[in-house]
């Protein structure tokens, strides 16, 4: 079908060629005799010009049309638009496909509930913003491709079905028809595959690959999801994270414009803890965590006296506006957190107010107006209790007031390493010893002495990639030592029996000149999510499931025929 250029690839220096357009129609506004449509295509809107409106076909909005006519200077621009300045006086216009009047309105503003723009998807897609999401989506598997090919990395493809093996997350089961009673399981990640890899040699693997949990949603979650994965051998940490710098740089530079300052700071986990109450913290605002035990070294509060951790933050001049009902609501969030409560006081007056006021002692008192800088109109929220309950509760508390008080600015990023995090950590509700990151991950060489004595004080090598207080990517260098990687199954209580049946040919493969390796995987969505400016990982994947892991449009999952399960080997529980 004809076509002649892109709708923004015209500008004023074609003033005067005829050209071949094709499009949907975005809108039509009529004056008569005189007939003016917007005319979308993947690159934009540009105005069309019909003198004579009755010599036109009948046209509607999300018509599909074919116009040739003559480009010619508008008599007054749209700065609004790329072609704003410019018009096509249309000669001749075709029809080529109807459309029924859509559900949905088709611009960057629209009204339609998000479960009537997943349904209807395919029209949610020919929204601008939308395109936008997915050129910068695009832009980053190109600069990925291109940065990595120019380090010496070899893209390569691993199995889709997989071995079940324990990585965290539940699995999605494929049943096999061939050998009924057995099952392939998706890929949680690649983990074992890339580490195989660097054992047989490569030394740098990429894939930009498909990976599966079967987890709760949330808005940057999603059940079947895209990371960029990587690996490499004889890189130590200092050594690698600098070539992961270089490719993050690269791809702001080549999505947004953003220059990228390197190298990137580092923060240790403690410390990520300790002042932001997160290990993924947003640092473009202030509202930072203090240790009160100090403070409360002779309090007199029975709940104060023997807890773990106490810690408070102070957000200013918003008592005003801290109703009984914010704070009932503060202390249900704490409940979540399986505390059993908060202290929230008021600075009134050069006072602090609440019921919690009167357990203080005036020592105490003046240490908190000492330690945060109160003043009048600032609240003061402190949690006591276990420190991997109290921190996290503050932490999130922090991030929702700096996003109620607008303390982030818009368009700007915040970039940062977070690294030495702990090797294992303590199951909330089993008390278990888990790993923090995977059983794969490498203690820290000085730390290794913890192995035989306290494995809780031991810390690894294991880095996150923070971005505007988002988990943008993470990874670890590896055990690659057989004896090590032993003792941390000990540790987590695998038996010889369950180590040979879920990572055997595994550890099979640590025992032939296994390489030090490491290497880490960005969230290719979670990227494109940050990069498009959207709050939502739905916004930048093509058919995303819901918040209840279904897909409106398509209506996965289904239920399959009698056969289908009976070729299977599978009889479902009603």
């Amino acid at each position: 079908m004809e076509r002649t250029h892109y709708n923004t690839a015209l500008s004023e220096k074609n003033v005067g060629e005829h050209v071949t357009l094709l499009g949907w129609v975005s809108k039509r506004r009529n004056f008569g005799s005189i007939l003016f449509i917007d005319l979308r295509d993947r690159s934009g809107i540009i105005q069309i010009l019909v003198n004579d409106a009755d010599k036109v076909p009948d046209i509607r909005n999300e018509y599909v049309i074919q116009v040739k006519g003559v480009v010619q200077l508008k008599e007054q621009a749209n700065e609004k638009l790329k072609t704003g300045k410019i018009e096509v006086l249309a000669e001749e216009i075709k029809v080529i496909n109807t459309a029924k009047t859509t559900p949905i309105i088709i611009a960057d503003e629209t009204d339609a509930l998000e479960d009537t723009r997943l349904k209807y998807r395919y029209l949610d897609l020919r929204r601008p913003c939308m395109q936008h999401y997915f050129d910068i989506r695009d832009q980053i598997k190109i600069t990925t491709h291109k940065y990595l090919h120019e380090h010496n990395f070899i893209e390569i493809e691993t199995p889709m079905l997989c071995a079940s093996s324990p990585e965290g997350a539940k699995e999605y089961l494929v049943p096999s028809r061939v050998h009924p009673g057995q099952f392939y399981a998706l890929p949680q990640s690649p983990q074992m595959f890339k580490q195989l890899l660097m054992v047989g040699g490569f030394e740098r693997y990429y894939q930009i690959a498909r990976c599966f949990r079967d987890e709760d949603l949330r808005a940057d979650r999603q059940p079947d999801f895209t990371q960029i994965d990587i690996e490499t051998s004889f890189l130590d940490q200092d050594q690698f994270l600098p070539i992961m710098e270089g490719l993050i740089k690269e791809i702001f530079k080549n999505t947004i414009g953003y220059e990228v300052k390197l190298p990137l700071r580092q923060m240790t986990y403690k410390e990520a803890m300790e002042r932001f109450g997160s290990d993924k913290p947003d640092t473009r605002f202030g509202i930072e965590l203090h240790d009160l035990k100090e403070v409360f070294k002779n309090t007199t509060f029975e709940a104060y006296k023997n807890a773990e951790a106490i810690k408070g933050i102070a957000v200013n001049s918003v008592a005003h506006e801290t109703s009984r009902k914010v704070i009932d609501n503060l202390t249900l969030e704490a409940k979540k957190f399986g505390l059993g409560g908060l202290a929230v006081l008021k600075v009134e007056n050069g006072e602090l107010t609440g019921s919690f006021a009167k357990f203080l002692l005036k020592e105490e008192i003046e240490a908190l107006f000492k330690e945060f800088g109160l003043q009048d109109d600032d609240i003061l929220i402190m949690a006591a209790g276990a420190y991997n309950r109290v921190s996290p509760l503050l932490g999130a508390l922090r991030l929702q007031y700096g996003k109620q008080l607008g303390l982030i600015k818009p368009n700007t990023y915040d970039l940062l390493w977070v690294i030495d995090f702990p090797m294992f950590e303590r199951d909330l509700e089993t008390g278990k010893m888990v790993a923090s990151h995977h059983p794969f991950t490498r203690p820290k060489d000085e730390d290794l002495h913890w192995l035989d004595e306290d494995p809780t004080q031991m810390l690894s090598y294991a880095y996150d990639i923070v971005i505007n207080g988002y988990e943008a990517g993470g990874g670890t260098l590896r055990i690659y030592d057989q004896n090590v990687q032993k003792k941390i199954f000990n540790i987590l209580g695998l038996s010889d029996k369950e180590v040979e049946e879920k990572f055997g040919y595994f550890v099979d493969a640590l025992q032939y000149g296994t390489p030090p390796h490491g290497g880490m995987a960005f969230g290719l969505d979670r990227l494109a999510m940050i990069l498009g400016g959207t709050d939502n990982i739905r916004d930048v994947i093509a058919f995303p499931k819901n918040l209840a892991a279904v897909c409106p449009m398509s209506g996965a999952p289904t239920t399959v025929t009698e056969q289908q399960l009976d070729d299977l080997g599978i009889e479902v529980k009603k």
